[in-house]
This record gives C-alpha cells, sequence and structure tokens, in this order.
C-alpha cells in the first residue's frame, strides 16, 4: 500500500437522487503524519475537488466511476487517501446502503479509516458555505408521502444543528415546524421565526407548495447533496467500517404493522419462531415484542418488583400503540418472565421500565431484553440511553455500567418513597452477539481435515516459489518458513473470495485453485424473521449492511488459519466474486455494492455469479470430479425446477413450478399448522412421527406429460384439511399432516426427476438449494436412482442452504475462463439460468 504520506480525504453520497463526491486535502500535519483516527475525525481540510452527477435510480452502476474520475480530476490515486467518508443519510434506504456498503468495502480493503455524514448536515454545509445564515430547514424526500426534516442555525462560525433526525408526513411539517420552534423557547416569536426560514433539500421537488407557506425556499442549486458540503459536515463514527451503519428513523413497515396488530385487543394466535411448544423444538427463552395480551403479566411483575411505583395493566397497554415507543418482553414458553420498554426522543431512548422474573434473574435477560430496545431505538434516530435507578440499588448501577453508561445527576425524591434516583446515560448498548445479533457459522462447509487434500511433496505440489510470485511480502516469507505436507494445507492460485446475500445469509468464502475451501462463513438472520413467519425484505437488507464487514473479516482469519500463516488481506486476493441475482433487491444491493468496493479499493478483479448457478456447483463439494452432462433439481424457498446440466456454464431448464416453490409451501403449510418459521425443518421432525399415507392430499401435475410443478392447490388442501378437522370438533393430527404433506411433495418431486433423467439420458442426479436437505426427499431420490441406474450426488447439508463456498466455487471456473465484470455491475431480481452471463 506504500508508505508515502497520505493527504487526502475522500467523501461520496448517494442517499437521493444525486451521486456527490469531494476530495479535500488534511490541513492538520500532525493528523497526516500520525494517521491517527481521532485526529482525522476532527482534521480540517481544503477543498480539492467536488462533483456531481443526477442519477436516477443508477448511483450502483455510476459510483465507482465518478469516483475515479474524481480522483483523477484532484491529481491523486487511491494511495494518496487517508480516511473515507460517506453519507448515512436519511435517504433513500437502498441509496443510503449502496453508498454505504460500497464506502464498507473500499475502506475494508484500503484499510482505512470510514466515517459518516449526515445527509442533511452535508445540505446545510453546502447552503453555509454559499452565503446563506440564518434559521435554516432542511428537508430531504422520504419517499411515502414523509419527509426528514432538520432545523439548523448558520452564522459566520459555521452550522450548528437545533434537531436530531425523524420523519414526519409532508403535510405535517408545518405543524412539526411549529413544535421544534416551541421547543427551542421561539413562542412568542415562532410567527417571525418561520417568515425569516430559509429551506432547502431535495423534498422541495415534491412539496414546494407546501414549504413556500413556511419560509424562503433557497435557490434551487442549493437542495441537493454537494461534494462540497459533505468534505465541510462533521464525521461521525470511531473509524471502524463495520460499526457505521445508516440513519434510519423507523422501524421496519412489518415491524410498524407488527407493532399495531399486537397492541390491538382481539384474540391471536400469539405463537411465535422456532421456539413454539408446538414444533416440538427444545424449551428456551424467546424474545418477541410486548403484545396487549400479556400486559397484565407486566402488570403483576410490576408489583412484585416495583412496590408503590408499579405501572397498571391500562398504562401499559396504552403505551405499546405510540410509534415513539418499543417494548419487549422475555417468554418461557407462554410465561413472561421479563421485559423492558423505552421512549424514543430527541435522539435518546428513555429506558421507562425493565424487570425480571426474580426465578429467573442472571440468565442474561435484562441485558439481551435492554439490547432489543436500544437496537429499536437505533433504528428511530437514537444515539444514546438514560434512565433511572434507585440510589441504593447498587447492583443495578453496576449493571448499567458494565453496559456503558455513567452517571450524569441525582433526582432528588424521585421515587413514590421520596428515595433519590440516579440518573445514567451512555452510547447505545446494542445487544452483542458475533455479527448484528447474528451467531456465526465458521467452516460448516470447510473440509474439517485439511490434510485430506494435500497432494505430494510440499504443500504447492513442488513449486512453491511460482506460486508464492503474486504474495505480498508478509505472506510468501511464512509461507517459504511453513513445513511440508502432511503438516501444511495444500495452497493454489487463485484466491478467490466469494460474498453471497441474496436473501437472509450474509456469507463469505474462500476457495483456492485447487477448489479447497478455505473458509466458509454464514451469519443467519432467520432468528430476526421468524417471528414475521417469513423473510421480510427491508429486515433483511438492514441486517445485511450490518453483518457484511465482520462476516468477510471473520472469512479472511478463518483462511488465514487455514493456511497457517500471518493475517491474510484483501490485497493478497486474487479476485472478488458476488451473488447479484436473483434474489431480494435490497439484500442483493448489499452484497454487490460491498464486493465493487472492496474489488476497487484491493484493484481486483470482480467476478458476478448467478445465486442459481451456485446451487448447481454446490455438488462439487460434495464430489469434486463430478461432471456433465447431469440433471440438477433445485428446490428451495424460491425455486423449484430441474435443470439439465449440459455442461458447465450450459444450462436448459427443464421444468419449473408455476406457482409456489416448494420451500416456500412448506412454509406456508407450517403457519396453517401454528408451527412457526421456517417450516422445512419443524414439518421433517413432525413428519418422522406421522404415516405418510394417513391422508391422500393431491399431487398436482403428476401426469402433466411435461415437467412443470404446482405447490398452490397442495397448500391450500393441507389448509382445508385443518379446518375441516376443526369444525367437526377433532383436534387435527399434525405428525400424519405433515408426513402426508411430505409424502405428496416427494412423489411428484421424484417421478419428474424420474422422467427428466429417462428423457436427457443423463447417467448423473443431483440436488440443490435449502429443500434439498429435506431426509425425505434425499432418501427418495436414492431410491428412485439405485433403481434405474444413475448415481447420485447430494451436497453436505451444510452446503444446501445459501452459503457462500457455491459461490466460490463457480467464481474459480469464471476467473479461470477470464468472465468478470466491471464495476458498472448492477443487481437483478431475476435472472434465466439459461441465459449465459
Amino acid at each position: 500500500m506504500g508508505e508515502h504520506a497520505r493527504e487526502y480525504i475522500l467523501a461520496f453520497d448517494t442517499a437521493n437522487e444525486v451521486v456527490a463526491i469531494g476530495v479535500g486535502k488534511l490541513r492538520d500535519s500532525e493528523a497526516v503524519a500520525s494517521r491517527n483516527v481521532d485526529a482525522l475525525k476532527s482534521a480540517s481540510v481544503d477543498i480539492v475537488n467536488t462533483h456531481e452527477v443526477a442519477a436516477h435510480r443508477a448511483s450502483n452502476t455510476v459510483l465507482l466511476s465518478e469516483v475515479d474520475a474524481a480522483l483523477e480530476a484532484a491529481g491523486i490515486s487511491k494511495g494518496d487517501i487517508a480516511a473515507i467518508v460517506c453519507g448515512r443519510g436519511p435517504g433513500s434506504f437502498t441509496g443510503v446502503r449502496i453508498c454505504m456498503a460500497t464506502a464498507k468495502g473500499a475502506a475494508s480493503a484500503l484499510e482505512l479509516p470510514l466515517f459518516g455524514a449526515s445527509t442533511l448536515d452535508a445540505v446545510a454545509w453546502n447552503a453555509w458555505a454559499d452565503g446563506v445564515r440564518g434559521r435554516v430547514l432542511v428537508a430531504a424526500d422520504a419517499m411515502r408521502k414523509e419527509v426528514y426534516p432538520a432545523l439548523f442555525d448558520l452564522d459566520e462560525s459555521g452550522v450548528r444543528r437545533l434537531t436530531n433526525d425523524t420523519v414526519v408526513k409532508a403535510v405535517a411539517a408545518g405543524e412539526w415546524l411549529e413544535d421544534a420552534l416551541a421547543s427551542l423557547d421561539c413562542e412568542a416569536d415562532a410567527g417571525t421565526m418561520t417568515r425569516q426560514l430559509i429551506i432547502l433539500g431535495d423534498a422541495l421537488t415534491k412539496y414546494a407548495d407546501i414549504f413556500t407557506e413556511l419560509g424562503e425556499l433557497a435557490p434551487e442549486a442549493l437542495w441537493s447533496v454537494s461534494g462540497r458540503g459533505l468534505m465541510l459536515a462533521p464525521r461521525m463514527g470511531d473509524g471502524n467500517p463495520a460499526t457505521l451503519l445508516p440513519v434510519y428513523t423507523r422501524l421496519s413497515d412489518a415491524e410498524e404493522n407488527e407493532r399495531i396488530r399486537l397492541a390491538k385487543t382481539e384474540p391471536k394466535n400469539l405463537h411465535t419462531g422456532v421456539q413454539d411448544e408446538a414444533s416440538g423444538a427444545a424449551a428456551a427463552l424467546a424474545y418477541r415484542p410486548l403484545d396487549v395480551a400479556h400486559v397484565r403479566d407486566v402488570a403483576r411483575l410490576e408489583s412484585e418488583t416495583m412496590g408503590s411505583d408499579a405501572w397498571a395493566a391500562t398504562l401499559v397497554a396504552d403505551e405499546l400503540p405510540r410509534k415513539d415507543r418499543t417494548w419487549w418482553a422475555a417468554y418461557d414458553g407462554k410465561k413472561l418472565v421479563g421485559y423492558c420498554g423505552g421512549w424514543v426522543v430527541d435522539g435518546q431512548v428513555q429506558i421507562l421500565k425493565i424487570a425480571t422474573d426474580p426465578t429467573y434473574r442472571r440468565r442474561g435477560i435484562a441485558r439481551e431484553l435492554i439490547g432489543l430496545v436500544a437496537s429499536d431505538a437505533r433504528d428511530l434516530g437514537a444515539t444514546e440511553m438514560t434512565l433511572e435507578v434507585r440510589l441504593s440499588n447498587e447492583g443495578a448501577q453496576a449493571f448499567y455500567e458494565n453496559l456503558g453508561l455513567a452517571r450524569i445527576g441525582v433526582r432528588p425524591h424521585y421515587y413514590s418513597d421520596r428515595e433519590d434516583a440516579v440518573i445514567m446515560t451512555g452510547p447505545l448498548p446494542v445487544a452483542q452477539h458475533d455479527v448484528a445479533g447474528m451467531t456465526l457459522r465458521v467452516d460448516e462447509v470447510a473440509a474439517g481435515d485439511l490434510a485430506v487434500t494435500m497432494g505430494e511433496g510440499n504443500a504447492f505440489g513442488g513449486d512453491v516459489d511460482g506460486a508464492l510470485e503474486t504474495l505480498t511480502a508478509p505472506l510468501k516469507d511464512a509461507l517459504h518458513t511453513m513445513p511440508s505436507a502432511p503438516e501444511s494445507p495444500a495452497f493454489a492460485r487463485p484466491l478467490i473470495l466469494a460474498i453471497e446475500s441474496s436473501c437472509d445469509e450474509t456469507a463469505a468464502s474462500i476457495i483456492d485453485g485447487n477448489g479447497t475451501i478455505l473458509s466458509d462463513v454464514v451469519a443467519s438472520q432467520i432468528d430476526f424473521h421468524a417471528r414475521f413467519g417469513g423473510v421480510v425484505p427491508e429486515i433483511a437488507s438492514r441486517k445485511h449492511i450490518e453483518a457484511i464487514c465482520g462476516v468477510c473479516d471473520e472469512c479472511l482469519d478463518a483462511a488465514s488459519r487455514s493456511l497457517g500463516a500471518p493475517q491474510l488481506h484483501w490485497r493478497d486476493l486474487d479476485a472478488i466474486a458476488v451473488t447479484y441475482a436473483p434474489g431480494l433487491v435490497g439484500a442483493l444491493v448489499v452484497g454487490v455494492a460491498f464486493a465493487k468496493g472492496a474489488a476497487w479499493g484491493a484493484d481486483k478483479p470482480l467476478i458476478a455469479v448467478n445465486h442459481l448457478e451456485g446451487h448447481l456447483y454446490a455438488n462439487r463439494i460434495a464430489r469434486s470430479d463430478i461432471k456433465p452432462p447431469m440433471v440438477v433439481s433445485l428446490v428451495s424457498g424460491g425455486h423449484t425446477m430441474l435443470v439439465h446440466v449440459r455442461d458447465w456454464g450450459d444450462y436448459e431448464t427443464l421444468g419449473s413450478t408455476i406457482d409456489d416453490a416448494v420451500g416456500e409451501a412448506f412454509d406456508k403449510v407450517a403457519k396453517a399448522l401454528g408451527l412457526g418459521y421456517p417450516g422445512g425443518p419443524i414439518i421433517s421432525k413432525l413428519a418422522a412421527q406421522g404415516n405418510p399415507k394417513a391422508i391422500d392430499f393431491p399431487r398436482a401435475l403428476m401426469h402433466s406429460g411435461d415437467l412443470r410443478f404446482s405447490l398452490s392447490g397442495l397448500k391450500t388442501a393441507v389448509t382445508t384439511y385443518i379446518q375441516k378437522e376443526q369444525q367437526a370438533g377433532r383436534e387435527p393430527n399434525m405428525p400424519d399432516i405433515a408426513a402426508s404433506f411430505t409424502a405428496a411433495v416427494v412423489d411428484v418431486q421424484v417421478a419428474k426427476a424420474k422422467t427428466a433423467l429417462l428423457e436427457t439420458g443423463a447417467k448423473e442426479f443431483c440436488l440443490g438449494g435449502g429443500v434439498a436437505a429435506n431426509p425425505e426427499l434425499r432418501a427418495a431420490y436414492e431410491r428412485m436412482c439405485k433403481k434405474i441406474g444413475v448415481r447420485l450426488t447430494m451436497p453436505p447439508l451444510s452446503a444446501c442452504g445459501d452459503q457462500a463456498a457455491m459461490i466460490a466455487e463457480v467464481a474459480r471456473d469464471r476467473f479461470a475462463q477470464g468472465k468478470f465484470a466491471d464495476l458498472s455491475l448492477d443487481v437483478q431480481a431475476h435472472a434465466p439460468l439459461d441465459e449465459p452471463y
């Protein structure tokens, strides 16, 4: 990376319809010399170049080329950059994530600090640089007929922000402004202040008529984010790319609707997620938002733990529908054993209540609950937490201090018995697991015993010096001193890191030229989606942006351990691969933007991979010598299809589902049975206890004469059967339903697969996708293949679901073929497997 002075800051933003880029030269020579993160965060800059370009829904394709243009215009290279600044929003969720994921990838690969800048601050600072003075309202477009408003005071000394990030309906902007001015002690002068108000921001392109009534509109040239504003705006964060997160100001639609539903008083099914008793899963504590059905339980615990300061059930119930509140509870089965509630106001979350059943203490319940409240508060724009605790409760004070909160004062006679309250505040103590609240699965796909991949002689098959030609010096030196096989693992160029983020798993894997999986890491979001009965795209995208740095860092670390070498860096790789299609657009865009940023920062080629092709290649993990032609059954939550693999890269889809995919049908049936999510594993456990011939469910298109599938009718038949049993006063036999449903699915899948094999003449049959882990399906395919004399290959269970090792396998072939993507690569929700790319 060179040892010359890094004197420049690079900043960019794509929060709305403009790509804005700024390059500035650091004034602080000490910051340049020391590269101290705190010094870089606060150092002033001389603006060298600013660059803005309209990019309506195209920022992902043009961002990095525009960055290159800005650097070239400034006469500098990537090696001159000391730190990167990216826009955090608020703005278009997709736009903000493109910006932040690209910045995270670039900063990670360049090993530079990454800071955030408020998009609204950047607009205000650009106006200040243009000579605007006075009170300013910046209003950014928030879609859904909403705006992000913020008030600022601009004077000769600079810009002072007066209000925190929030979101309001555009038609209610005047009401919000009136309340904001009143909170600034301007009630008597509010009319005058409103008339003097200067208004700017891209919301004016839609709502100029509304804001004209509130003040003077600034010139249109000042409405959008600019590179100049980004360079001047305050920098946020600790410099770690992994910890920088977007500004959202609201929960996802699914979470908001959940809050509304749980606050209603009509009867509801409270079974939720994989911990549901009906699933047969082991009893475990479950955490989910508090619902009105349990407010009496809260009141009971209140009376036991809070004494005369206890809240009544009605008071708790009144809290639940409020959008500025977040309440979570812990359950042991159906029993409420803890709860925590917070009020988000002025950038803080104030903890209103927190308690744990005395018999359940010292099990981490309070820590988990307060972390969940803090996580919601962060998405609602909070950055700090505050609370009151009894002066005499030294244990609780120690607990909060351990979370990072500090004593800042005392409220005399705060409690009903006139005991003083200690006021504590500090940064949000968001729940800490391995990555973004998700537990990492590491090296489940990679070979457990690397010795089995070794060839004869040394670890490089004889040509040590040739294999080391492209390695960086530290890794060269380390590998020169590594002992010969069998102590050392096999290693061959190229080294490729692959990223997968098409749905609800953030995954990364590193493969070498021999096809050895050196590392694979998966962070699964199942726990975040379980209570909704399926994947919520908005939540998936949010979690990817939180997890992707940690997942890739662990992937590099794990590969280093596999090689027995010092830390592997992005620059030590030969290429970076990523799933670009098909999948959830919001999820894909995080992986693609991050991979492009990393490829740009490390100066490595980029490889685009079709997710479905990855599932085909997953079979090479089980059997490296597998060769086409073959027929592959792809069965997952989003796909059900039979593919004729004439050669690697040459595919023909023989038939696919005309409605639901197999995995989707499993999830929907599980939901109808009240079993929770994900449905496949739960139904498999139940089916093992049931009679597959108990109920004659339909086998749709079984004899259609083609290779199409249909699962919707089967799902409806199961739901109708359950309803009839209940109407007859009988308790449905869930194991028999699960077994009979599974048999209906399996019979059709196997029959169609047999037809495909006979029609194509292929002597190799393979599986792919999450449902390929289903034990009944695997056993049925095994029987069928044995009967007709076809070799069966099935991926290991760890490689059936979404993971990056399969993406790495595809990337290895594409690297050898020279099939690289450029930095304009964009995502696709749909991409036919049959079409070359």
